[in-house]
């Protein structure tokens, strides 16, 4: 496939940071151009995780930009025909209701709707604990959205965490190959048994 530039928008999941931003240098060593965004918390917010300031050097290191953390920065990113394709990942679950909903207050929300209205494709890999509670009528909204497509996902915990609901960050990539051919990756939800 030609090299795509993809947008990468990151969302406050952060306890998946370290396994999305491997895969996020996994796309980039295979040659695809990354436009990267994060969220006012993903950009602001030291946890035991580690410091947002280590996150965006690693992630404008990765991408050889800065990282867009304002809504001013990221309207222009579907007029401008900056990216053939955004990619949310994480997705937190605060995301999904706000995307859902049709709420732009944020910076990835505000790259979402920017590549929406002019019918650039989305893929979106949640990471959120109340996937089969709270958040499961957004996720099922968002599937009925046009041009919304999700990276396959797996209870990562069912017992201790029976609602949440993790993408598999290695399929980011065929997950976006199906998006830009119109099609959402399958199974979408998977288990360990269906690996």
């Amino acid at each position: 496939m030609e090299k795509k530039t993809f947008g990468f928008a990151m969302c406050g999941s952060f306890c998946t940071f370290r396994r999305v931003i491997d895969e996020m240098r996994n796309i980039a060593e295979k040659g695809y151009p990354l436009l990267p965004v994060m969220s006012f918390n993903a950009a602001s917010m030291d946890t035991r995780f580690g410091r947002a300031d280590d996150f965006i050097g690693e992630v404008e290191s990765i991408c050889h930009k800065k990282v867009i953390n304002s809504i001013q920065g990221a309207e222009p990113i579907g007029p401008r025909n900056s990216v053939d394709l955004m990619i949310v990942a994480p997705c937190t679950g605060n995301t999904l209701g706000k995307l859902a909903n049709g709420i732009t207050d944020t910076p990835v929300t505000m790259a979402v709707k920017s590549c929406l209205r002019i019918g650039l494709p989305v893929v979106i890999a949640p990471a959120t604990n109340d996937a089969l509670a709270a958040s499961a009528r957004n996720i099922g909204g968002l599937l009925n959205t046009k041009n919304i497509y999700f990276v396959p996902m797996e209870q990562d915990n069912p017992k201790s965490k029976p609602f949440s609901l993790i993408s598999d960050f290695s399929l980011i990539l065929p997950s976006a190959f199906a998006a830009l051919d119109g099609k959402q990756l399958q199974p979408l939800i998977r288990s360990e048994a269906g690996k």
